[in-house]
């Protein structure tokens, strides 16, 4: 995410140029009978407003407040119509993109929702285009026209194969274009949207949602209504208040020894730990204009030996896995390119003899910088582990500087770091968005790696096909390449974890490569 981007799921084949198939519509009439479950999460709600949201609590909240015109389905990543009855690119070159909307939608406040309102949020977004928002995954859109109250046509600049998944996301939530100013965010903390649940309050510490009885839509809630408790980044206290039972369940923030020692007691009748995918994924970045980093021997002796498998057994207590390309594993396309080239475990003698090749005999000097006020306490303690393998090796001279985020991006984008930090939770379940934010124009990790044959080729080639499996032969060659000139190493991929009391079920459903939390899944015995 571009939005919280830097933190620390298969696209199926065509949304096609054929209309997807509509889905039957409930009447709202299903206003969730079961109980109201409590959460806690260490995340902050930083945006009420989708124009200015990009972080994963404020898109949480968007994916059961708002509707977009389409949804990723539970244990999906296939985009599916929700306020639509059905979507589809016109033609072959996925430069129009058409949605009809499904009748009797309304909006929390009771006003009817129509193309009107879809055509406002779009236009709304790119022209406030906050800085915290995510109106560059709209940058493709030229126009948009609305020839009736349920039709919506979207005219795209260029081919963009991947529009659908990124409407689907929270950058295509539908405002009420009554309630909120075309030119600016909204300033009351409110939210009205038409999805399954209706945000009644928010501050600081919690955040209060119930169903929302206008939806009109697919999914049937399974509780009456949603608590979430913010802890701000306390593991401890997080799970306190878990092991206690004033949550009943908690979602990002435990520490990983935590989740893991938790696991290991899943017998418990206090709690259980329930796993399941995640694209969340972290790099070791190379600024390619730096004196030392800039030379690609000292960047693939890196790669040869850096060990995976340790961090993520001695820092993350194995609550990820090693990564091996820059696709991650569960993401259609994903090769493991960087474990073919430079192997899963340590080779001290070719990472010796790539240096000496290049006639580096002295022991390489380099820093590798970490913030943890970003990516969590665990991150320099990570990176003392990579120091520590790169200098057990006798071809380097590696320490650890740790820098406070405001002032780490701005030294990054300054180009003072060689070697850096950084992670990615990504907006939609597609190879497309670990690759272009990467290595397209403009790229987000300040590194200055610019490919002709990425930039010039791979991208235009399969940001044009709309059957998604028909890129499979290029994001191999991109991540060929990549692993080839190294202006990063792929370090780790996350899994997904719920914390949660025994009497808590659906959670499974929440845990999946799309990266969206249902809300209207989980119930409560």
């Amino acid at each position: 995410m571009r939005r919280n981007q830097w933190l620390a799921a298969p696209l199926g084949a065509a949304t096609a140029a054929a209309l997807l198939s509509g889905c039957g519509a409930t009447d709202g009439s299903n206003a969730g009978s079961g109980k109201g479950v409590v959460m806690g999460i260490s995340d902050k709600v930083k945006a009420t407003d989708p124009a200015s949201g990009y972080d994963p609590g404020s898109w949480l909240l968007f994916n059961n407040v708002f509707q977009s015109l389409l949804s990723f389905p539970k244990g999906g990543t296939t985009p599916e119509p929700d306020a639509a009855q059905a979507c589809g690119f016109k033609g072959n070159d996925s430069t129009v993109y058409e949605c009809t909307l499904r009748g009797g939608l309304k909006f929390s406040n009771g006003k009817s929702l129509t193309s009107k309102d879809v055509k406002y949020s779009f236009e709304r977004t790119l022209k406030i285009n906050d800085e915290n928002g995510p109106a560059v995954m709209l940058a493709s859109i030229g126009s948009i026209e609305t020839p009736d109250d349920k039709t919506v046509v979207f005219n795209l600049k260029n081919p963009d194969a991947t529009f659908p998944s990124k409407i689907a996301s929270g950058a295509g939530s539908i405002v009420d274009h009554t309630e909120y100013p075309a030119d600016k965010l909204r300033g009351d903390g409110k939210a009205t949207g038409s999805g399954v649940y209706k945000l009644d309050s928010i501050n600081d510490k919690s955040a209060s949602f119930s169903v929302n009885g206008s939806y009109s839509g697919k999914a049937k809630p399974k509780n009456s209504g949603v608590t979430m408790k913010f802890f701000n980044e306390d593991q401890a206290a997080l799970k306190k208040v878990l092991e206690s039972g004033d949550v009943d369940f908690a979602f990002r923030g435990l520490a990983a020894k935590d989740i893991a020692g938790l696991a290991s007691q899943n017998g418990d009748q206090k709690v259980e730990v329930v796993q399941g995918a995640g694209a969340e994924v972290e790099h070791l970045v190379f600024n390619v204009n730096d004196p030392v980093a800039g030379k690609l021997p000292v960047r693939k002796a890196i790669a040869y030996l850096v060990d995976r498998e340790a961090l993520v057994k001695q820092v993350y207590d194995g609550t990820a896995t090693p990564l091996y390309s820059i696709v991650p594993a569960g993401i259609a396309s994903h090769t493991t390119a960087f474990f073919d080239r430079y192997g899963g475990s340590p080779q001290p003698e070719k990472a010796k003899n790539v240096l000496r090749a290049a006639g580096i005999k002295d022991k390489v000097k380099i820093t590798l910088y970490s913030t943890p006020s970003r990516y969590g306490p665990s991150t320099d303690q990570e990176f003392q582990l990579i120091a520590k393998q790169l200098n057990d090796s006798g071809l380097f001279e590696a320490d650890v500087k740790s820098v406070e985020f405001e002032q780490y991006e701005k030294d990054i984008q300054d180009g003072k770091y060689g070697v850096y930090v950084k992670g990615w939770v990504p907006d939609y379940p597609d190879a497309d968005n670990f690759t272009q934010p990467f290595f397209g124009p403009d790229n987000v990790l300040h590194n200055n790696y610019d490919n002709k044959e990425i930039i010039g080729t791979i991208i235009p080639a399969t940001s044009a096909k709309s059957d998604r499996a028909a890129t499979a032969n290029d994001y191999a060659r991109l991540q060929d390449i990549v692993s080839d000139e190294v202006p990063l190493l792929p370090l780790w991929q996350s899994k997904q974890y719920a914390v949660t009391r025994q009497n808590v079920t659906g959670l499974q459903w929440s845990l999946d490569a799309s990266t969206v939390f249902r809300f209207w899944e989980i119930s409560k015995g």
